[in-house]
C-alpha cells in the first residue's frame, strides 16, 4: 500500500512505527510497569504493516490519541522520563501529523466534506502541542517558575475563577469593548470625511500613517496622565490603536469600486450621498472587515499593555505584572488564556459578521472568512 502514501506520509508512518518497535524493546525490562504504553507501542509496531496491507487513516488518530494517554497516565511523579517515554511522545507525534496529512488529502479529493471535518485539523494541532508542553514540562522536571504545565494552569484557572472574571470584567468589557466602537466608528466616518475632501485626504492621511506607527508605550503613559489610572485612559489608547487601521482600510476600500461601476451610476444621476450607500461602502466592505479583524487583536493588546502602566488593582494587565514579580507564573499563564480565548472569540464573531455581511465577495463564496 506504499503507492497510496505520499513521501511525508510515507517518513512519518515510519518513524511512528519504528519509534513503536524501539519504545518495544526499551521497555522490556520494566514489562507490566506501564502496560497501556506498551500496548501503544505494540500496536505502533503493527501500524508498519500498512506498507502491504490497508490501513485507514482514522487508525493513525486513535493512535495517537492512545499514545497521549499512555504518557500522560505513566509520566514519573519526579525525575526525568526514560528513553521509552521519549520515543513515545515521537511516535505519538508523528501519528497526529500522519492522522491530519491523510485526512487533509481525503478532504481535498473530495471523499469529506470540508464543512465541519476541516475543524478536526487545527483541532488535533492544538491538542497535539498541549499534550507535549505536557509532557515535556512534567517529564524533564522544568522548572514551573520558566514554564509551567498546563494541567498546572488549568488548576490555577480553576481555583481563580472570580479573580479571573474580575479582571477580563475591567479589561474587556469596560476598556477593549468601548474603545474598540469609539476608535472603529470614528475612523470609518474620518476615512469618509476624507474621501470626501482632497484637502483633508493630503492632511490627515500622512498624519494617520505617522501616529499607527506610535509605539503603544509611548502612548499608555500619557493617556493615564490625561484620563486617569481607570478603564477610561485604557480605553483611550484602544481607540488611538483602532482609530488609524479603520481609516487607512476605509480610505483604500472607498476606492475599491471601478470606474466603471461610478460611471454607470453618475448616468442614472446619483448622488453622492447614494453613490456612497449603494456602491462604495458596499465595495469597502472586505476592506472595513478586514481592520474590524486586526482591530479585534489590537484592542485586547492594547488595553493589556495600557494597564502595566497604571491602573486599580484588577485587570489582566494588573494581573500579569504583580504575578510575574510575585512569580506566579501558573497565574499569568492562566490570565493569558483568557485574554486568548477572548480574543479568538471576539475575532471570530468579526468573522462571522463578514460572512453574512459580504456575502457577495469571492472569498466567502469560496468558503473562506
Amino acid at each position: 500500500m506504499i503507492r497510496t502514501l505520499s513521501m511525508l506520509q510515507l517518513y512519518l508512518a515510519l518513524i511512528a512505527g519504528g519509534c513503536g518497535l524501539l519504545g518495544l524493546a526499551a521497555s522490556l525490562p520494566t514489562l507490566g510497569a506501564a502496560p497501556l504504553m506498551q500496548i501503544f507501542f505494540a500496536v505502533s509496531t503493527l501500524s508498519l504493516l500498512r506498507l502491504v496491507l490497508p490501513w485507514p487513516f482514522w487508525l493513525d488518530g486513535v493512535l495517537a490519541a492512545l499514545g497521549a494517554w499512555a504518557l500522560i497516565a505513566s509520566l514519573p511523579a519526579e525525575g526525568l522520563m526514560p528513553l521509552h517515554h521519549w520515543l513515545a511522545l515521537i511516535a505519538s507525534w508523528a501519528f497526529a501529523w500522519l492522522f491530519v496529512e491523510r485526512l487533509a488529502a481525503a478532504i481535498r479529493a473530495g471523499k469529506l466534506p470540508e464543512t465541519g471535518t476541516g475543524l478536526v485539523i487545527p483541532l488535533i494541532f492544538g491538542l497535539a502541542l498541549i499534550v507535549i508542553w505536557e509532557v515535556v514540562t512534567r517529564g524533564a522536571s522544568v522548572s514551573p517558575v520558566l514554564l509551567p504545565a498546563p494541567s498546572a494552569i488549568a488548576t490555577r484557572f480553576a481555583a481563580s475563577t472570580g479573580i479571573l472574571w474580575a479582571d477580563f470584567v475591567q479589561t474587556f468589557i469596560k476598556s477593549v469593548i468601548p474603545g474598540y466602537i469609539i476608535g472603529c466608528i470614528a475612523g470609518l466616518l474620518v476615512a469618509i470625511a476624507v474621501d470626501r475632501s482632497p484637502f483633508l485626504k493630503a492632511g490627515i492621511m500622512p498624519i494617520g500613517n505617522f501616529m499607527s506607527a506610535l509605539p503603544i508605550i509611548g502612548i499608555a503613559p500619557i493617556m493615564v496622565m490625561w484620563f486617569g489610572f481607570d478603564w477610561q485612559s485604557k480605553a483611550a489608547v484602544v481607540v488611538a490603536m483602532t482609530f488609524f487601521p479603520m481609516l487607512v482600510n476605509t480610505v483604500a476600500g472607498l476606492n475599491a469600486a471601478s470606474a466603471i461601476e461610478r460611471d454607470l451610476m453618475s448616468t442614472y444621476a446619483a448622488s453622492y450621498r447614494q453613490t456612497l450607500m449603494k456602491l462604495r461602502l458596499p465595495a469597502a466592505g472586505p476592506f472595513i472587515f478586514n481592520a474590524l479583524k486586526i482591530n479585534s487583536t489590537l484592542a485586547l493588546i492594547g488595553a493589556i499593555v495600557a494597564e502595566f502602566f497604571g491602573t486599580p488593582v484588577v485587570g489582566m494587565g494588573f494581573r500579569i505584572s504583580t504575578g510575574v514579580g510575585r512569580l506566579a507564573i501558573d497565574l499569568v499563564w492562566a490570565e493569558i488564556a483568557v485574554a486568548a480565548i477572548a480574543g479568538s472569540a471576539f475575532y471570530g464573531v468579526i468573522a462571522l459578521i463578514e460572512r453574512g455581511v459580504t456575502f457577495w465577495h469571492p472569498s466567502v463564496r469560496g468558503g473562506r472568512a
